[in-house]
Formats: structure tokens, sequence, C-alpha cells
């Protein structure tokens, strides 16, 4: 075990320990909870009068059977809550350490420039020999029915400075351009694992010692493969080094920007916390460099789940290579605008994982056993803290971000249980809707896309009135403790996500602050009636930020 590793661990158990402690003191705890209410339940007798048998009967089996499941289910929630929060204030408190002392990946991986610069210089001298320095590197680009994107990223690859004799582009599409070779398959067994599978088996793709890969959106920067490669070319136990994704649409709608702060959380404290204690992070599907007989040596490229990139980076890792993250290599990517294709994105991340966890938990716990027992109570505070501790600009939009996490636990926890028991979707693979770059443009008076017929989200509501019920029902027969308001925010959250919203508020919100800066003496009577002035723009789809709401139909 590294000295990272062992101190990450150590510091976890320690965290554990002091949670539990602290709750068994204060009372958050009580396991004595469970034997008192069978010991309760089992004195209770069914009545002879009154016709109140059936209610004595329902006691009975309530504290019998029902008591106790849900206090079990209610440990287990509350164990998996306090795992969330104190892996999340360790990723956090490590990141916000190694920004604190400067630490690089250069300090513990050897890194050298490669010589003669970019290579185009080169290759125009003739000088062979310079060239013969760079590595064979091989660019992977899968792709399915992306027309609208497609260009920026075999683009943005044809500029990577980099000897045109080493580099092999491959898209795993159709293409036609001269010196890019196109692998096509009679059908899409797999998805874009088959895809990325079959394309290592061509034999020009043997020759190349390092795979680089990128969805069809991502648009790498010119210098990145002489920032990453030197890496894997002086490290040999070094398999992945991934780079961070920057987006271009981060701020076109509400939407987007909640997006952002949680893919902000998963690349500045989970995976920089990873590299920089030399542990386990997943490599995310794109913008990076992968080993070739890393590639091998954990089984090659399989199908056999939806997240085929952290399913190789977790055979990998147990084959003992080493992954590196740079987080300042930053590759411009673009989020789903929709809220439709984020919920199927975040489906099939979720159902993935939970499927690949039941593929491997095995082979995992064969291969390192670490099962501490802890537990604490729930502190939902902590972990909003440590959540947006490195994505300050944005506190404005936690409070909104919290509520919308709710409603997609609903859709993640649906996509878990679908892997986990292998449903009819588990295996499903829908390529996230991009618009590309030029939909952006502020003055594209264009609808970006066609409406649809579906105006609500039926799950989305009928959980809102379940929340909205609760909420009344704990208002009027409240007891020691109330919770009816975060419940009544909640079933408002479900209820407009319900009736896709989501864009309206965005639009309403950013018309709001852009009045508020340009007229800063203009009676708040008159900005409310210019924002209301702009609202049939904004159902029918004339700006931009109304991205998340393509299903609204038009108000009669």
């Amino acid at each position: 075990m590294e000295a990272g590793e062992a101190a990450g661990a150590v510091l976890f158990l320690l965290a554990a320990a002091v949670s539990l402690l602290a709750a068994v003191s204060t009372g958050a705890l009580d396991f004595t909870y469970l034997v008192t209410v069978v010991g309760e339940g089992s004195s209770t007798s069914p009545g002879s009068g009154g016709g109140a048998w059936w209610r004595e009967a329902w006691v009975g089996a309530r504290s019998r059977a029902v008591a106790p499941a849900l206090q079990v289910g209610v440990w287990a929630c509350m164990l998996m809550s306090v795992m969330l929060v104190v892996e999340a204030t360790y990723n956090s408190a490590v990141s916000v350490a190694a920004r604190l002392v400067g630490w690089r990946p250069e300090r513990r991986f050897k890194w050298e420039p490669l010589g003669g610069g970019a290579g185009a210089g080169d290759e125009e001298k003739g000088e062979a020999a310079a060239a013969a320095a760079y590595p064979m590197v091989m660019v992977q680009i899968p792709m399915y029915n992306e027309l609208e994107v497609y260009k920026l990223s075999i683009g943005a690859v044809c500029g990577l400075k980099w000897p045109k004799e080493r580099l092999i582009i491959q898209v795993l599409d159709d293409s036609t351009d001269a010196f890019i070779k196109y692998a096509t398959r009679s059908g899409r067994k797999g998805f874009k694992a088959g895809a990325l599978k079959k394309g290592m088996e061509w034999d020009y793709a043997k020759q190349c010692e390092y795979v680089a890969i990128f969805d069809a959106d991502f648009q790498p920067e010119p210098d990145f493969l002489l920032r990453t490669v030197p890496f894997l070319m002086h490290n040999q136990n070094v398999a992945l080094v991934q780079a961070r994704w920057v987006f271009v649409n981060d701020r076109v709608s509400l939407l987007t920007r909640i997006q952002k702060t949680f893919l902000d959380y998963h690349f500045k404290a989970e995976q920089e916390a990873g590299s920089a204690t030399f542990a386990f992070f997943s490599f995310n599907g794109t913008a990076g460099v992968w080993r070739t007989e890393a590639i091998n040596d954990a089984g090659g490229w399989k199908d056999r789940t939806t997240v085929e990139d952290m399913d190789l980076a977790v055979r990998a890792t147990l084959k003992g290579w080493k992954f590196i993250y740079l987080g300042d290599l930053r590759v411009k990517s673009e989020l789903p605008s929709t809220y439709k294709a984020y919920c199927r994105q975040q489906f099939r991340w979720s159902c993935g994982g939970a499927n690949l966890f039941r593929k491997m938990i095995w082979d995992v716990l064969v291969a390192k056993l670490f099962l501490p027992i802890w537990g604490v109570a729930y502190i939902p505070t902590a972990l909003l803290i440590v959540t947006a501790i490195r994505n300050p600009e944005n506190l404005h939009t936690v409070p909104l971000w919290i509520l919308f996490e709710s409603v997609m636990s609903m859709h993640r926890l649906r996509a878990a249980v679908a892997g986990l028991l292998q449903l009819q979707e588990f295996n499903q693979w829908i390529v996230t809707k991009k618009v590309g770059n030029n939909a952006f443009d502020e003055n594209n008076e264009t609808p970006l896309l066609q409406k649809s017929r579906k105006r609500v989200n039926l799950p989305e509501i009928g959980l809102s009135v379940f929340l909205i019920f609760c909420a009344s029902y704990n208002l009027v027969f409240h007891g020691k403790n109330s919770f009816y308001i975060n419940l009544y925010l909640q079933g408002l959250a479900f209820f407009l996500l319900g009736l896709n919203c989501v864009c309206l508020f965005a639009e309403f919100l950013r018309t709001w602050l852009h009045h508020e800066k340009s007229s800063k003496n203009t009676p708040k009577l008159s900005i409310i009636k210019e924002i209301f002035q702009e609202h049939s723009k904004i159902v029918n789809h004339q700006t931009p930020f109304a991205l998340g709401c393509q299903e609204q139909q038009q108000p009669s």
C-alpha cells in the first residue's frame, strides 16, 4: 500500500470513529431501539370489543414487522449518508491541502519535455530523426449521430502539435479526410466500448504505444499530447493521464450551472484528491491518454456495462497500474442542455456504475478487503459545504442545486436498481443530445430544438404530490420534530421540474439580473413589466437560455 493510500485510510478510520462516538454520546444513534420496538410489539394482544380488533392487529404487525424493517432502512440510509459526507470531507480537505502546498504531479512522477517542440517545423524541414523521438499515438474519436459537434473534435485533434507520421486519428464513425482512418461496424454491439474495442483490433492500432480518447464534443488544446504523453514515457507504471473538463455552455441556463457545480466538485475534489494521494480515481471516458500495454493487461475494453471507462479503470487498478490527473490541463466540452438529456446521461452513469458494482464486487473484495464498521448521524450541512467549497462563484445557486439534486436522486436510484437487478433498460446506451457551439450565439433567433408533445414529467409530478401530502400531514399532525418546510420545498422542486419549468426560472433570473445591472435607477415595477414582456420569447424558444425546456408547449 502506498504511503498516501495508508494515510488516507487512517484519516478515514479516525473520522468514522469520531463520528460514531459523537453520535452515540449525543443519542443520535440508539441501537437499543430495535430491541425495544420488538419487545413492545410482542406484548400487544388483540382486543375483544368495540370492533377495534383490526386496529390492534395492525399495531401488532406494525411493531413486529413494519417498524423494525423501517428502522433497519433508516440505519442503512444514515450509514450511506455519513459515508458520503466523510468521503466528501476527505476529498475536499486533500484537494485544498494540495493546492495550498502547491503539489503537482511532477513532484512524484518524472516529466521531461519532448525535443523538437511542436514537431510541425521538424516535419517541414524533413528532420526525420527529430520526429522519431516521438512515440506512435492513436487518437480515437467515438461518435454516434452527433452531426452537430463532430467537426469540433476532429478539427481540434487535427490541430494537435505532434509529428503527423507519428499520429493516427481514428474516427469510429464515418470520415473521408485524407489522413484520417475511420472504422465502421455493421451493428452497435457494446455501444461505445464495442467501438473502442473494434478500433484496437486494426493492425495500425497495434503499432501505437499510447491511445488518446475524445468524445465528439471535446476540443483538446494543441499542446495536449505534449503535456500528457511524457508522463507515460518516463513512468512505466502509469497507465492513464486524465485531463479536466471545462464547458462551453456552463452559463447558458440554470440547468447547466447546476451541472457545472456537480462536475467541478468531481474534478476539483474527487479526481484531484485521488491523484494527490496516489489512490484510485476513475477514468472519465474522454480527455485522457491510455498506455496500450495497460489496456491489454487489464483485459481490454469490455461491453458488459455502459460505464466502460470505469470498468477498465477498476481492472487496471487491480493490476497495479497508477493514474495521473492534471487539473491545469483543460479540455472544452459541452454539457447536456435539456433536462431530458441530462436525466438520460445520469441514468446511464448511475445504472452502469451499479451494474459494474454487482459484477466486480467479488474481485474488489478479494483484491483488497476494506470494510470498516462505523456510522454517525446525517449531516447535510457538511455535505453542502464540502461540495461548494471549490466552487465559490456559484454559492448563490447552492440552495437551488440542493433541491435539484433531490429530484435527480429519484432518477439515479431508479438507474442504480436497474443496474443491480439487470432490468430491461440496464444496458441501454442513449447518446446525450448536443447542439454545438453555434447554438449558444445570443443573436440566434431560430428555435434550437423541436418542441415535443410531452408537457409534463409524470414521475416528478407524482412524487411532488406525495411529498406535499407528507408535508401537509406533518404540518397538521406534527410531533417533536417537524420537517414540513423542507418537504414543501422538495415537493415544489419536483413539481416545477415535472412541468419543465427549470428554464423559465433560469430565464427570469437572468433577465432580472440583466435589468438590475443596466438600469439601476429604474423602479422595480418597471423591471418586472419588462421581464413579462419578454415572457413570450422564453416560451417560444427565441433565446438560447431556454435550452432546458424544449418540451414546453406555447401557451394559449
